[in-house]
């Protein structure tokens, strides 16, 4: 680590920050500093039994943060560069940016993500065509979250 020093105030400030508002992690930069806050997310198995039914919704969790995981890690994955709101299209009513099966070029927008009141395009990364969309439209989403699969 370079000769910067950290207020461990702040540092406590990020992480209250971070759990007050459910966040994974935030990030702060200022000039040579960069201060980056994360917390994991522990995903527990719940057995189900036949006596208790009500325990049963909860014990597919798992599943779903499995499947997020795969979904990122996929190799056509477009992944969220900020934290923010996505939309589908360029605004209310408007035709989304890109369907599921369209067939889409490098570089083409997909979707707009507003951050601090600033709508910004994500684009493709890759030519391909997009298989699955994993979001909806103006659900918020969280930097690294994937947003769509382009095969």
């Amino acid at each position: 680590m370079s000769g910067v020093q950290f207020d461990p105030a702040a540092i406590r400030e990020l992480a209250k920050i971070l759990r007050e508002t459910d966040l994974t992690e935030i990030e702060l930069v200022d000039k040579d500093a960069r201060i980056r806050v994360a917390r994991q997310i522990t995903v527990q198995a719940v057995h189900a039994t036949m006596a208790a039914p009500a325990a049963a919704p909860t014990a597919t969790a798992p599943v779903a943060a499995i499947e997020a995981v795969s979904d990122a890690a996929h190799p056509g994955a477009v992944v969220s560069p900020m934290v923010g709101v996505a939309y589908l299209s360029p605004e209310p009513g408007a035709a989304p940016f890109v369907q599921l099966g369209a067939r889409v070029a490098q570089g083409q927008t997909l979707l707009l993500i507003e951050a601090m009141k600033t709508f910004n395009q994500i684009r493709a990364p890759r030519a391909g065509v997009v298989a699955r969309i994993l979001i909806d439209p103006g659900s918020p989403v969280e930097y690294g979250e994937p947003l769509m699969i382009i095969e």
